[in-house]
């Protein structure tokens, strides 16, 4: 297996002793429901850990849950709300959307179970040197005590548009880019006492005091979306590095792309953000991770309704053929799918292996679902061709993508219809587009809309 390493910036062998990973990926700060960019991240690395372990490894995936932060406090105060509550509340909201997008892969850590590590961390900085005390307001870490901060990013200072990052803002501060460690809190807010002053961790010190306390100072696979790369992720190279004083503090570093909303980076801030439970009242599950997978994770992917109705016309197709597939009675041992469906799922896991090209492999699949469909048709489906074809959708469903709807009676459309609509798609490629309107209006009037898409007619019910 190969993995892009956004640390050497080369595609990298995935190397394991024993077959053992540790990986974590920043999780969400719970004030509010994630918006759909937060949850594209999260359906990639789902699919990540899920893969892995098909492929036989040992996956220890842990994803934080930031449970005390400024954005939590704000929010809570607007609401005159304790902010931990307020938390709580948005916390047990995510697992919920999460649950119901599928996303089932990592354990949960909140950042408040760690208070002791993180105080523990601050203290060992503050040891070796690297902190400072600001009167009034918290600990930083002094930037000059670490010369290789930027390492990850390439950047060492603050940009234009990085006001999500959660610069710390203080004029007394050595460095432009020095980072809080410890705020002081101040009345009304989360505290703890503590040798540190009475308050509460900075952002970026609750990562490493959880995966230190899992894993060690060292790791396999850390992961999150671009806009987490600088400063945060370069705050926890520098502060764990720091405190061990190993290097590399993970060896894989993995970022998921924004997904883009008219081509700007979909977020809170923004306010362009469309949230997931939203998507979930629109559009099934299986269609939501499709729309996720269907570009490589690296890149931005431009958020649309077509878009998200292209891949419900995606998940339709796939549960028609699973239910299909499910329905056969055959007699026959060995049909003319047998050495296709092999190919099929051994280029699959040809894509994934190569950096978890969720695009590619989803090609390969409908070439095969193109194929399958017409023996289905003339009748020449063995028993070897169904148990090849459930090794693909196993692995398409819930072994690693989670794309195959398993409801084999939802959607299913009266005979008559479907007629109508395969009687259509027979006229549109004979270029027929006289009769295929006729068509779309008989189907119109029996209560059914139809639209086109890139992987064929999206069918909705009307009355």
């Amino acid at each position: 297996m190969r993995i892009y390493n956004t640390l050497s910036r080369t595609t990298e062998e995935l190397t394991a002793p024993n077959k053992k990973l540790n990986m974590f990926v920043c999780g969400p700060t719970v004030y509010d429901h994630i918006h759909a960019g937060n949850a594209r991240t999260f359906v990639v690395f789902d699919v990540v850990a899920k893969y892995l372990r098909h492929r036989g490894f040992d996956v220890d995936y842990v994803q934080n849950i930031t449970d005390v932060d400024d954005k939590i406090i704000k929010r809570a105060q607007e609401h005159d709300v304790d902010p931990l509550a307020f938390a709580r509340d948005y916390e047990e909201r995510f697992k919920e959307d999460m649950k119901a997008i599928s996303v089932d892969s990592p354990r949960y850590e909140r950042a408040t179970d760690y208070i002791p590590q993180i105080i523990q961390q601050v203290k060992t900085l503050i040891d070796k040197g690297n902190a400072y005390f600001i009167e009034g307001d918290g600990w930083y870490f002094d930037l000059k005590t670490f010369p290789e901060y930027g390492k990850l990013s390439g950047r060492t200072a603050q940009m234009a548009d990085d006001g999500v990052s959660r610069i710390d803002e203080n004029s007394n501060k050595r460095n432009v880019g020095d980072f809080c460690l410890w705020k002081l809190s101040k009345p009304g807010e989360p505290v703890w006492e503590t040798e540190l002053g009475a308050g509460r961790p900075g952002w970026h010190i609750e990562d490493t005091a959880i995966t230190e306390k899992k894993f060690g100072s060292q790791y396999d696979i850390h992961g999150g979306g671009r806009d987490l790369m600088f400063p945060h992720h370069e705050a926890e190279i520098t502060q764990m590095e720091s405190i061990s004083g190993k290097k590399p503090f993970v060896r894989y570093w993995i970022h998921a792309g924004f997904l883009e909303n008219k081509s700007e980076k979909m977020s809170k801030s923004l306010g362009n953000f469309t949230k997931l439970n939203e998507l979930l009242g629109k559009y099934s599950k299986e269609a939501i991770r499709f729309f996720f997978l269907s570009a490589h994770y690296h890149a931005p992917l431009d958020f649309s309704e077509q878009a998200l109705d292209a891949a419900e016309a995606a998940t339709q197709r796939i549960r028609e053929f699973r239910n299909k597939s499910a329905a056969v009675i055959t007699k026959t041992e060995g049909g003319e799918l047998g050495a296709f469906a092999t190919k099929t799922y051994e280029l699959s896991i040809e894509a994934l292996d190569n950096d978890f090209n969720t695009p590619i492999a989803l090609s390969v699949l409908f070439e095969f679902l193109r194929a399958a469909n017409i023996a289905f048709t003339n009748q020449t489906v063995g028993k070897k061709d169904i148990s090849g074809i459930i090794k693909i959708l196993n692995l398409f469903g819930h072994q690693a993508l989670g794309i195959v709807p398993i409801d084999t009676n939802y959607g299913n459309l009266p005979d008559k219809i479907q007629n109508l609509i395969d009687q259509r798609e027979e006229a549109r490629q004979k270029k027929d587009f006289a009769s295929s309107d006729q068509l779309r209006e008989q189907i119109n009037r029996a209560g059914f809309s139809i639209d086109d898409t890139p992987y064929g007619p999206l069918i909705k019910r009307t009355k």
